[in-house]
């Protein structure tokens, strides 16, 4: 195949399976290298963010989907490209009229990728699962294993104040969301 301009590309959104990103992802470069579309299609991209939750009194990753349902390519799309990737299992079609997809603005794409950078370069963030009311057992420091109703959330400072009874007296603690859990 001949090298095209890369001033041609441009990024497109290809509508999927909720939940079958990944897969769709896979395959598609599968047939990029199968099929030698290196030249056509240059980039295929889920953003995704990592958010840190606590369970069982674990820290655990988990991969969260920016855009659902979604996955975008920067590509060229001449000739059988389209049905090529429209022919891939779990790719619902792509984002713009049925016969014409319809490529990102570059401001949107702009917005995309530094919205993607900026989610791989953020910190340790921790989803917030608490509600004001909720029973929760404390599982690190002086009072592990005590269990004490959600009083107040602070998410900037991911502390919760806890009411706990200690000698028939209720007792408020503040403490992070890394030493409570979900009381089940």
């Amino acid at each position: 195949m001949q090298d095209i301009d890369n001033d041609l590309r441009k990024w497109y959104v290809i509508r999927t399976i909720t939940g079958k990103e990944k897969k769709v992802k896979e395959l598609l470069e599968i047939e990029i290298d199968k099929l030698n579309l290196h030249n056509y299609i240059s980039r295929v991209l889920i953003p995704i963010e990592k958010v840190y939750q606590i369970r069982k009194g674990k820290r655990i990753t988990k991969e969260k989907n920016y855009f659902p349902g979604h996955v975008l390519v920067e590509a060229i799309l001449d000739g059988e490209v389209i049905n090529t990737i429209k022919s891939i299992p779990g790719v619902l079609n792509f984002l713009g009229d049925k016969d014409k997809p319809t490529p990102l603005r570059p401001a949107e794409v702009r917005r995309i990728l530094s919205k993607v950078d900026e989610l791989n370069d953020k910190g340790e963030e921790i989803e917030v699962s608490f509600l004001v009311g909720e029973n929760v057992r404390i599982i690190d420091g002086p009072f592990s294993s005590f269990i004490g109703t959600v009083e107040e959330i602070n998410e900037e400072k991911k502390k919760l104040k806890i009411g706990v009874k200690i000698f028939g007296r209720k007792t408020l603690l503040e403490l992070s969301f890394m030493q409570v859990e979900k009381e089940s």
